[in-house]
């Protein structure tokens, strides 16, 4: 290798480091340390999940600790040049943890004791319970920066201190400080409620799982498989990319960490096919935020979604796949059009035959195989993702390089690093979650969206995805999500549902049950519900409504499988939205992490990643207007197949070019038979004629191309 090529090597690892935390060198002793507590943090968390039968609390306080000692060993409170200094860092680091672990020591030792005094504090109560808080916002300051400390301490005060202060729909009444330290830390509220429990079972178990699996070798073999299956065709490396960024995301949970993993080798194959070298990065960045919306494992979202709404794993991972296909189609269309429009072409590199490659690496699909049965059959995600480790390791057996002990080690070691920063991430989120219970906050934004909204779903989807990017340029997309759901969540579920109760008024289908509710509301108004009338007045008659009648309303006018899917659909909306951090400017570290492979400017390589990235949008506002979750499988199939010919339509819009250039009227064109395909209008003569509008332009674009060449 020639030295210009070494000091290129050199600058891009240097370029993918910045983009990473300062982590303490595994080689070193200190390394070795964190190797082997990760070894037995992660023995120990399988037996909680499959045959443990600890208190919850006590095992989300042991999880806590654990992953405090973990994360304050690995990165290092602050940056120390001389080997003096360096030496007291690790010293406090090394307090850091010990005193974590000291704290859960005390809380398994002295809950009872606390409760038998009236839980009234003594000394010892107060100092552990600040302690521990102090240490939670000091681990999540080193990993994820001042944004998530600063909204811990501004939601806990406000609580106990400045809350009182405030006039109008924000001001509380407040609670002694000595209620909020209970509530944060001695119960299961706060630092170790659900979201502790959801970061110790379900993410935790599936991380360990994607480690798994990249250590059998299975990333290899994805790669090596999406080369066969589409390095050929003309812009076959952009569709190396997506398809291999989208399954290894789907298993990683990470999308900066799948694009480091899988762009080191799609994005040089795209520059050498043709494509431009910042559209190479943004398709890159794209396919890897897709990852995380990619069935069956979904990074962490899926799980505490399924927590949220008590809506089964299994059928939360089922709706998710079309719309996930949605996303990675429309990602593809952008690679064919500008491969059209670069004249890429496809990479002579030496690939077997797709059947060869499969018959080698079969057996790495076995774990995921059995993952998906045993939550088909009913068993829960922790156990069934703890069998499925197992599985991976003895599908391994069958390749030519096996799982030996050191790489089960290994794994399990590795398992527990990719876990230590989400961890204190989640238990450290979790306090602010339990304010927002405590005080009712969530109730109130969501009343104060609404408002905002004046009854428009559009409206309201449009605040969400503000509040969502916002809530981005600090939080990572897990947080992210569980804080937007927390509070936006109630709203956007009660105006989808409350447009569904609209038709059924207008239509004059309202049950004989929920028209009792308006005898007790407004006699007069119970003629007109057995006629049909016009939307604004059925909006009006809805608005009469209070609010404590009309959850009753819902349950009695709309079926439980509707309030369901209901339900899931806003839920789902927020968690594509919560995406959207990744590839949108300014806070965009995967495109960032794409930029630094491909050598090209971050911020314009974010807004690349951002236009790739549409479907993050679109996606959504088909859910919210459409019955694509929880619809009939013949509506839901219509739905699909019509919207994936309106993103394709809209990417010619966007991009004025399908099989060839498309002038200014035929690319306006266009965006009509997008709109006449994704629009929620329930026609299927109004689909058909945007779907023949677009083929005839397709057709058009392509005998254009031929007369250029």
């Amino acid at each position: 290798m020639s030295e210009t090529q070494v000091s290129q090597d050199q600058e891009l690892q240097d370029k993918l480091k910045s983009l990473e935390l300062e982590q303490r060198d595994e080689s070193s002793p200190v390394g070795r340390v964190i190797y082997w507590v990760g070894v037995l943090f992660a023995l120990a968390h399988i037996y909680f999940n499959t045959l443990g039968t600890f208190s919850e609390l006590y095992v989300s306080a042991i999880h806590f600790s654990g992953f405090a000692l973990l994360c304050a060993l690995m990165v290092p409170a602050y940056k120390a040049s001389s080997a003096k200094g360096q030496r007291w860092v690790l010293g406090l680091d090394i307090a850091i943890g010990v005193i974590a672990i000291a704290c859960t020591v005390y809380l398994i030792l002295f809950e009872d004791a606390l409760y038998d005094r009236g839980v009234t504090f003594i000394t010892s109560d107060w100092i552990v319970s600040f302690v521990a808080i102090g240490i939670a916002l000091e681990l999540a300051r080193r990993t994820t920066g001042w944004f998530i400390p600063t909204l811990i301490l501004i939601a806990l005060t406000y609580v106990f201190w400045w809350g009182p202060y405030i006039d109008g729909i924000f001001g509380f009444a407040g609670l002694s400080l000595e209620t909020v330290m209970f509530r944060s830390y001695f119960s299961s509220e706060g630092m170790f409620g659900s979201i502790a429990r959801i970061s110790w079972t379900y993410v935790f178990m599936f991380i360990l799982f994607g480690a798994f699996l990249v250590k059998s070798g299975a990333g290899d073999f994805i790669i090596e498989l999406s080369r066969c299956a589409a390095g050929r065709f003309i812009g076959g490396p952009g569709f190396v990319a997506v398809l291999g960024s989208g399954l290894m995301g789907s298993v990683s949970g990470s999308s900066v960490a799948n694009t480091v993993s899988t762009g080191v080798i799609t994005i040089p194959m795209m520059r050498k096919a043709g494509f431009p070298a910042r559209f190479s990065a943004g398709v890159e960045a794209a396919a890897s935020t897709g990852g995380q919306l990619m069935p069956p494992v979904m990074g962490a979202g899926a799980f505490i979604m399924a927590s949220y709404t008590q809506i089964p794993y299994v059928e939360i991972i089922a709706v998710s796949t079309l719309p996930a296909l949605l996303y990675f189609m429309s990602v593809g269309f952008y690679v064919r059009v500008e491969a059209m429009r670069s004249h890429a072409h496809a990479v002579e590199f030496e690939t077997r035959k797709v059947g060869e490659v499969f018959k080698e690496g079969w057996h790495f699909l076995l774990p995921l195989a059995v993952l998906v049965a045993l939550l088909i059959y009913g068993f829960t995600p922790t156990y069934a993702a703890g069998i499925s480790i197992i599985a991976v390791v003895v599908a391994s057996w069958l390749s030519k390089n096996p799982m030996k002990p050191r790489d089960i080690l290994d794994a399990l070691a590795q398992g527990s690093r990719n876990m230590a920063t989400t961890a204190i991430l989640l238990v450290a989120v979790g306090l602010v979650v339990n304010v927002v219970a405590m005080t009712g906050i969530g109730n109130t934004f969501s009343l104060m969206i609404a408002e905002w909204s004046n009854g428009s779903l559009f409206i309201m989807l449009a605040l969400v995805a503000l509040a969502s990017l916002i809530l981005g340029m600090g939080l990572p997309v897990t947080a992210a999500y569980i804080v937007l759901a927390t509070l936006s969540a109630p709203a956007l579920y009660s105006l989808i549902a409350e447009s569904q109760l609209i038709d059924m008024v207008m239509a004059g289908n309202l049950p004989e049950q929920a028209k009792v509710i308006f005898m007790l509301i407004d006699p007069d108004k119970y003629a007109l519900l057995s006629a049909p009338m016009s939307q604004a007045d059925a909006t009006a008659l809805i608005a009469q409504v209070p609010a404590d009648f009309k959850t009753q309303l819902l349950e009695q006018a709309l079926d439980p499988a509707v309030l369901s899917a209901t339900l899931l659909t806003a839920h789902m909306i927020i968690f594509w939205l919560s995406q959207d951090s990744n590839v949108t400017p300014p806070v965009c570290l995967t495109a960032f992490a794409a930029a630094a492979i491909a050598k090209t400017p971050p911020m314009a390589t974010g807004f690349t990643a951002w236009k790739i990235a549409k479907g993050l949008y679109i996606v959504p506002l088909i859910l919210a207007y459409t019955n694509f979750i929880g619809g009939e499988p013949q509506d839901v199939l219509r739905i699909f197949v019509f919207a994936l010919f309106g993103i394709y339509a809209f990417v010619g819009l966007m991009e004025g070019y399908l099989e060839g250039p498309l002038p200014i009227l035929l690319r306006l064109f266009s965006g009509v038979a997008a709109l006449l395909m994704l629009w929620p209008h329930n026609s299927v003569l109004i689909d058909t004629a945007g779907l023949a509008l677009f083929l005839a332009l397709f057709i058009y674009s392509r005998k254009k191309r031929a007369q250029i060449a």
